[in-house]
């Protein structure tokens, strides 16, 4: 069994309001080779983003590591959208999506050290946070539990495909 590493100091992570200056690094993570299959193609997320930047919908930020951008993370009330994943739970809850966008940084524990850090955050005004990964997605569910996450269910999201439910209570 492997030793389980300890979470970053919260610290070490900083979230900023994406602009639209930073589409162009926001599509070039899409397009990396380690994000392939998780989200959609980088034209239309890109898209996505600059549809509602100037509105109150979606939290969106770039998460910097000593200054330096390497992670998308997003959040919003989980029912904003109609996910039939999250029916049921709390009205305030929020939900989040992230990537990891720079490879420099995968396997070095930075996905569970910012989502943890965001999540402090988060959690002085949200009762519950959800997020909904790909069941096959391991990286991210594994990311997901060191930072506090702990399953729900599998189930249908709002295309048909299965989720992964999980929630930081």
């Amino acid at each position: 069994m492997r030793p389980r590493r300890r979470l970053r100091p919260m610290s070490d992570y900083s979230f900023r309001p994406i602009t639209r200056d930073d589409l162009p690094m926001f599509k070039a993570w899409l397009d990396a080779p380690h994000i392939e299959g998780w989200w959609g193609d980088s034209a239309t997320e890109a898209r996505l983003v600059e549809d509602v930047l100037d509105k109150d919908i979606v939290d969106m930020r770039i998460v910097c590591h000593d200054g330096t951008p390497f992670a998308f993370i997003q959040d919003y009330n989980a029912h904003a959208f109609g996910a039939p994943q999250y029916a049921g739970q709390d009205p305030a809850a929020r939900a989040i999506d992230t990537f990891l966008g720079d490879p420099a940084y995968l396997g070095q524990g930075h996905g569970a050290g910012y989502i943890a850090a965001r999540l402090a955050e988060l959690r002085r005004y949200a009762p519950v946070v959800l997020t909904d990964p790909d069941p096959a997605n391991a990286r991210a569910i594994a990311a997901y539990r060191r930072a506090g996450f702990r399953p729900l269910k599998i189930t249908p999201c709002e295309d048909g495909d299965p989720v992964q439910v999980m929630i930081h209570p």
